[in-house]
């Protein structure tokens, strides 16, 4: 009896309350964050949320769930080589 491999996709989606709570659904990763800056990757592309004194509420890898909660200025889609200057500037921030 063969194995078989089941992929599940999960639909995207953003539910922001009121700029203080964040949800994101359809979420593959979280690539990296910090305070002022999350970048997560997404089933229809990576993601950077901006705000203060962001932090990391829930993470569910099982259902793709992502809860941020801080003051969000803004969600952005990236592409490709947005993601790896966004990725460069982080460790250019950290490594100062």
């Amino acid at each position: 009896m063969e194995k078989q491999d089941t992929i599940t996709t999960y639909s995207h989606g953003i539910n922001l309350v009121e700029r203080k709570n964040l949800i994101i659904t359809g979420v593959k990763k979280v690539d990296n964050f910090d305070t002022e800056q999350f970048l997560i990757e997404t089933n229809m592309g990576f993601i950077a949320v901006k705000g203060a004194e962001l932090e990391l509420i829930k993470l569910d890898t099982v259902q793709g769930n992502v809860s941020i909660r801080g003051v969000i200025n803004g969600i952005n889609y990236l592409d490709e080589n947005a993601k790896k200057d966004k990725e460069n500037s982080f460790f250019n921030r950290l490594f100062k």
